[in-house]
């Protein structure tokens, strides 16, 4: 199984912004963590972060024909983008949508996903530990798809 993990923008600055709300954990922290997993399940993983909608949009069109599935932390695109939305319809992958903190909880402002449309399963509020479920989550969707395929209709 090969993976896209996408991170948008300011989770570059875990463990120095609202350690409060994000903890003292680092964007390196978080890497490691997520490699060290997926090495140990034999799943190839890329990670990727922008700050920047049009770098995001690209790096999801890269996936096509080349990737299994996607997990995304759109960070503040959450509540904003379309174009990523759009883009992950026309990618056509599945796709588990991530977040640090439970955005239900939060801002009022943050309680809405347009990204949610284009994904099969949110996980939100569980940490480091969100991007582990999103994961099997994937692994288990894609192999019971893959195990669909196997089926002859007499």
């Amino acid at each position: 199984m090969k993976l896209l993990i996408v991170n948008g923008p300011n989770i570059n600055m875990l463990g120095k912004r609202e350690k409060e709300v994000y903890g003292n954990r680092t964007y390196k922290n978080l890497n490691k963590y997520i490699h060290e997993y997926c090495k140990n399940k034999n799943i190839e993983v890329k990670i990727f972060q922008s700050n920047h909608e049009g770098e995001i949009i690209d790096e999801i069109q890269s996936t096509y024909g080349v990737f299994d599935g996607i997990i995304i932390n759109p960070a503040a695109y959450t509540h904003t983008s379309i174009a990523i939305l759009d883009t992950l319809k026309a990618v056509s992958l599945p796709t588990v949508e991530v977040h640090l903190s439970d955005i239900n909880k939060r801002e009022y402002f943050r309680k809405h996903s347009y990204i949610s449309q284009a994904c099969f399963n949110t996980i939100q509020g569980h940490g480091f530990d969100g991007y582990i479920m999103a994961i099997e989550c994937l692994e288990e969707y894609i192999q019971r798809a893959n195990s669909c395929k196997n089926i002859i209709l007499e």
